[in-house]
């Protein structure tokens, strides 16, 4: 059985003057245990929608998501979320935020205070523990959130465009660092972007979703041996996988032009 299971998913909304929008048409896919799936589109296709969808911040108006057989219909600990914007409580430091969900489960101060300065440590801010939000790069507050989500244990991880507002030296860091958190953690992900390098760097399949209303276009399985680096950019094998994607998005881009 796949680890996360969305079938026949639609999404439908009126605007202000009464007129009904499809913003997503039976949308299908699974991901397995394990798995790192990425989701592409234009902009506008439905991906973050799709997303919140999983972790149970918004409702489907048709069709069904599951995770491990249960059907979601609300948060829950078992699915961990990285947001784009920057989501820490500013009034705890670093390490209280990452203990924050822990917390909440009931996990022992000692070892949650272990399991948050674990994951610190993985993301290369051990030293900061102490600091408050206002004190971070946008970089920095992108991994105590990344730390944050990996210390609550999740059985997958939702990540939307976590990366899409830093600058293009942070941001090949932080994808480099992903990299080696997923080679360690092995956590099933669900990933949203709309950056086509970072999407066949980082996945082992790639969805591309049409323009609205979105639904699944095609699937692209990535080749790229593991582990992988930036080294990886510049092989022919990344560069086919680029061009096929890349191919598939602008279609529907031109599509979504002459509607």
């Amino acid at each position: 059985m796949p680890k996360l299971v969305i079938e026949q998913v639609g999404l439908r909304f009126r605007l202000p003057g009464g007129e009904s929008v499809t913003a997503l048409d039976a949308v299908s896919l699974a991901v397995a245990e394990r798995e790192f799936a990425v989701i592409v589109g234009p902009s506008g296709c439905g991906k973050s929608s799709l997303l919140r969808m999983v972790a149970g911040l918004q409702r489907p108006t048709g069709g069904r998501v599951s995770l491990d057989g249960r059907e979601i219909t609300g948060p829950g600990r078992e699915r961990g979320m990285v947001f784009q914007s920057y989501t820490l409580f500013p009034w705890l430091s670093v390490q209280r935020n990452v203990e924050f969900g822990p917390s909440l489960a009931g996990v022992d101060a000692k070892a949650r205070e272990e399991r948050a300065l674990h994951y610190l440590r993985l993301v290369g801010l051990e030293g900061f523990r102490s600091a408050y939000p206002r004190q971070l790069s946008g970089g920095m507050m992108q991994r105590v959130a990344l730390a944050r989500a990996l210390a609550n244990d999740p059985d997958i991880l939702l990540m939307d465009e976590p990366f899409g507002a830093l600058d293009a030296q942070t941001r090949t860091l932080m994808q480099e660092l992903l990299l080696r958190v997923w080679e360690e953690s092995h956590k099933t992900v669900l990933f949203v972007t709309h950056d086509i390098d970072e999407a066949v760097l980082l996945g082992d399949r790639v969805f591309v979703m049409t323009s609205q209303p979105g639904r699944i276009k095609d699937e692209v399985s990535v080749t790229l041996p593991r582990p992988r680096s930036l080294d990886s950019l510049t092989s022919p094998e990344f560069q086919e996988h680029r061009r096929r994607i890349d191919g598939l998005i602008r279609d529907e881009a031109r599509k979504a032009l002459i509607r």
